[in-house]
């Protein structure tokens, strides 16, 4: 089985980042025959447009997996942009993709339904991701239930493709993180950059707990029961609690008798432990930037060999070879 898996570099990870996707890539690199996973600078592109912001994120971005657990002897890490057979294969791809399918997709969708500008590069991002998924021949590609759609273009454009030149692309599939946990931001709402409401991973533990300390609740009274399950504080003690610490937590919450500050006081204490480790070893891996772009730069000469393969493949199936 060969995963896939790109995230962008939009900004600092956080924890929905991580509880939502990036934690099940990790533990995919030891179940996967070959894991490929890459920063998506290309995708980065339409919303990131100042270029030292854009190789800041890029760093930070393979700081911050390696930091997590990605292993380059499990796993191949590397930057979208130095494989550009990627790109080649992506005009391939725009040759025969039909307009109506771009205009249902969701990000174009929505962004024109909320009456604000489109480019080029938003509109056909899905085909650039599909040409992400199938110029490695993956087999399947981990995914939240909500982005299935991308793994569905990817077909669509491959079985097209297959239709009209032969048997040329391996059909993905998506791997369905169903266990991907959806994380409540300080606020209430989805952990999003865009809504402001984040927690870092790698921000320093005393700017964390303030955030934890700041995170909004409601104003019942002490005394009165809580119910856990529908409480976003809770929902985010039970991503670092044990089920044992979660039952203990729960049982709390319905007695009453208890303050918010108790729980951001052991949340707090409990993230901080389930990363120390992951902030060592970011730690010692930012004071040796040659080392990571070594890492990268040797993940690249691998992708760049499967895709190279890959992409001969097509064009000598379409003609252009």
């Amino acid at each position: 089985m060969r995963a896939l898996s790109g995230i962008q570099p939009t900004g600092r990870f956080h924890w929905g980042n991580y509880f939502g996707a990036i934690r099940q890539y990790i533990e995919l690199q030891d179940k996967a025959e070959h894991a490929f996973y890459f920063i998506a600078n290309l995708h980065a592109l339409t919303t990131v447009r100042d270029p030292e912001v854009l190789r800041k994120y890029t760093m930070e971005a393979a700081l911050d997996l390696l930091g997590l657990g990605l292993d380059p002897d499990k796993a191949t890490l590397f930057v979208q942009s130095d494989v550009p057979e990627v790109s080649e294969l992506c005009w391939l791809f725009m040759t025969g993709t039909n307009m109506g399918l771009l205009e249902r997709c969701h990000a174009y969708k929505d962004k024109k339904a909320k009456g604000l500008a489109a480019d080029a590069g938003l509109f056909a991002y899905p085909v650039l991701m599909a040409a992400d998924i199938l110029v490695y021949d993956s087999d399947v590609v981990p995914v939240g239930e909500d982005q299935n759609q991308h793994i569905e273009v990817a077909r669509d454009l491959a079985g097209s493709f297959n239709h009209q030149f032969g048997e040329t692309f391996v059909m993905p599939r998506a791997y369905i993180l169903s266990d991907s946990a959806k994380v409540p931001g300080t606020d209430g709402e989805k952990m999003s950059k865009s809504y402001g409401n984040t927690i870092e991973l790698f921000e320093p533990v005393k700017d964390v707990k303030k955030k934890i300390m700041r995170i909004q609740t409601d104003s019942r009274p002490v005394e009165e029961p809580k119910e856990p399950e529908t409480d976003h504080l809770y929902q985010l003690y039970s991503l670092f609690a044990t089920s044992e610490q979660c039952e203990a937590m729960a049982a709390t919450y319905r007695k009453g008798g208890f303050g918010y500050g108790m729980v951001k006081k052991e949340l707090a204490e409990l993230a901080e432990r389930h990363f120390a480790e992951a902030r060592e070893r970011r730690a010692a891996l930012e004071s040796k930037p040659e080392r990571v772009r070594e890492i990268l730069g040797d993940g690249a000469a691998v992708a760049r060999k499967k895709a190279a393969e890959v992409l001969l493949r097509a064009q000598k199936a379409c003609g252009v070879k």
